[in-house]
């Protein structure tokens, strides 16, 4: 499952490509020929998109970078680390997972077991094999979420990861809106009221009905560049967390993010009102909910009033068109505009994005955000150039909308190096033909922006 492929690779993922090229310039749904195994005639009906549907997919945006995690490739991932370096390196969309603590906080993070990337054996070694849902936020800001970065990426590691904490999203979408946490002595002009030096600062309040609210500080990032990416959030099976989705709304709404009403949508201000590079969350684009829980997709529906674009995460690595095209359905039924399937990026899990698949996906009308995507020969592959043998350029030979990525200063390159000397050349591969939406983006390196970041 796309989750848990990079728990596995480490410093090393970003050096490994499984890409199918033979498969994917060799045929085209126009051949008599096929090498996939299906013939021509293979064509399953599709449902067709409602109108809200074709709405939301005339404002999703094309060629945009999701920034997995915020990176786990330069920093500890799912860390404000992450998403500050994803939101000033230049990506489109911060992308997080979700968890939910004892007391209700819901927080950015991938595993439900806290072994893999914080110290929970060292602070509290009766408790480590404990799911996350077994602590409070507060049990969980003791935990630190950088330091394991350090073995599983020497190369990038700084001491200044140490100590990082677990996020919530909350934290997420203020880092989108140009904000970083509020900390102890930093922000307090040295006072300390009896924190630890640089601890975050927030209120706890009892509420009436016996929960607790966290009000989370936040002060404007003096190294804000001005980006505005959207939010990109996948929720896990609702057996684990039973009513997240609602959680989630409760959430963007008092955030400002979502409203019934699209014309009510908070605007998000500028770096001294000055728009950035990215302004995604200026856009009724601004959330993408993802999801390989089909409950899960449906209660997105009976939750947000107002349909929001709707990603369905799978991998279908031994499909057959008939299979395929009842995973599409499925989607459409349940107010999905967009299917994430998994490319061959690890050995041994097949792609889920053949071009027989690509074409079924474009037939029906949904958009394609794949994943994940960190050589550029994978873009190569899944983005027009290695999938047009007969060398036309087009749209139409490009099976990406928008790719999920731990190196989002690789992509950014991508775009602009590669598909713009394509396009220089007559062959315009970009989902969006008017434009390069990565112009002016890149002129710093990874290293540069977490320099500048402070890290």
């Amino acid at each position: 499952m796309k989750k848990h492929f990079y728990t596995h690779l480490g410093k090393h993922f970003v050096k490994i490509a499984f890409v199918s090229v033979l498969g994917l310039i060799s045929v085209s749904c126009s051949d008599d020929i096929r090498t996939d195994g299906f013939s021509t005639n293979d064509i399953p009906e599709l449902l067709p998109l409602s109108n809200v549907q074709k709405e939301i997919l005339a404002y999703l945006p094309k060629d945009c970078i999701i920034a997995h995690r915020g990176t786990e490739f330069w920093a500890p991932e799912e860390s404000e680390a992450a998403m500050r370096w994803a939101r000033n390196m230049g990506a489109d969309y911060l992308e997080c997972d979700v968890q939910r603590t004892k007391d209700g906080v819901v927080l950015a993070l991938h595993d439900e077991s806290l072994l893999r990337t914080t110290d929970v054996e060292v602070i509290y070694p009766n408790r480590q094999n404990d799911y996350v849902s077994a602590f409070t936020y507060e049990e969980l800001l003791k935990l630190d979420i950088g330091s394991w970065f350090k073995d599983a990426n020497p190369e990038q590691w700084r001491e200044s990861f140490r100590g990082l904490e677990i996020i919530t999203v909350q934290d997420v979408i203020k880092i989108a809106e140009g904000y970083r946490f509020k900390r102890w002595g930093k922000d307090t002009n040295g006072v300390l009221d009896g924190h630890r030096y640089g601890e975050r600062m927030y209120d706890k309040i009892q509420l009436p009905d016996g929960k607790v609210k966290y009000d989370f500080k936040y002060v404007e990032d003096e190294a804000d560049n001005g980006n505005r990416p959207g939010i990109y959030v996948e929720t896990k099976s609702p057996s684990l967390f039973s009513g997240v989705e609602q959680d989630l709304h409760d959430i963007f709404v008092e955030y400002g993010w979502y409203h019934d009403d699209i014309n009510q949508l908070k605007r998000v201000p500028y770096k001294n009102n000055t728009p950035g590079l990215v302004d995604i969350a200026n856009t009724p684009a601004r959330i993408v909910l993802q999801t390989f829980s089909g409950p899960s997709l449906k209660s997105f529906n009976s939750v947000f009033k107002r349909t929001i674009p709707y990603a369905y995460l799978y991998a279908d690595m031994e499909s057959t068109p008939a299979t395929y095209a009842r995973l599409i359905n499925f989607a459409i039924e349940n107010g999905a505009t967009i299917m994430a399937p998994n490319i061959d990026y690890v050995t041994g899990y097949p792609s889920s994005l053949k071009i027989w698949q690509g074409e079924m996906i474009r037939r029906a009308g949904m958009d394609i955000h794949a994943w994940s995507f960190n050589t550029n020969e994978q873009y190569l592959a899944y983005t027009g150039p290695w999938s047009d043998p007969k060398g036309e350029g087009g749209a139409d030979k490009n099976y990406l909308d928008m790719s999920f990525t731990n190196l989002t200063d690789l992509c950014i390159r991508y775009y602009n190096d590669t598909m713009q000397k394509y396009k220089d050349a007559g062959k315009n591969y970009f989902r969006d033909q008017t434009r390069n939406r990565h112009a002016g983006k890149g002129t710093k390196t990874a290293q540069q922006v977490l320099d500048e970041l402070g890290y």
